[in-house]
């Protein structure tokens, strides 16, 4: 069975950190890129940021460049996401997502709160 279980996110104040977790399992994630996507309350999924499968290239959207970090543990078979700096903008679901060819993976997403 497939899996993608997304984990460490919770509530935090304007300029914390936090480093999410993406743990896959039923497949490696050797061949596969990764994404991270967050969804605000009444608003589009979003695309975070992007890995490729050798974890050679990376991309952000703009408006977290400089303080978010894709990275992956293909060992561990695991994505993560290390958030610093964080704005109440912030605040979305935040969802890990497996993707090769016309393949699409999709963990159930994990709530992330920037609030004082």
């Amino acid at each position: 069975q497939v899996r993608l279980v997304e984990s460490g996110g919770g509530l935090v104040q304007p300029g914390g950190s936090l480093r999410l977790s993406c743990a896959a399992s039923g497949f490696t994630i050797t061949t596969y890129a990764m994404r991270w996507y967050r969804q605000a309350p009444g608003k589009e999924r979003e695309l975070v940021a992007h890995i490729s499968s050798t974890g050679d290239s990376t991309n952000y959207k703009d408006s977290v460049k400089g303080r978010f970090t894709i990275s992956r543990d293909n060992a561990k078979n695991t994505v993560y996401l290390q958030m610093n700096s964080l704005k109440p903008e912030d605040t979305a679901v935040y969802f890990c997502n497996a993707f090769r060819n016309f393949i699409n993976y999709w963990g159930q997403g994990t709530q992330v709160t920037v609030s004082s």
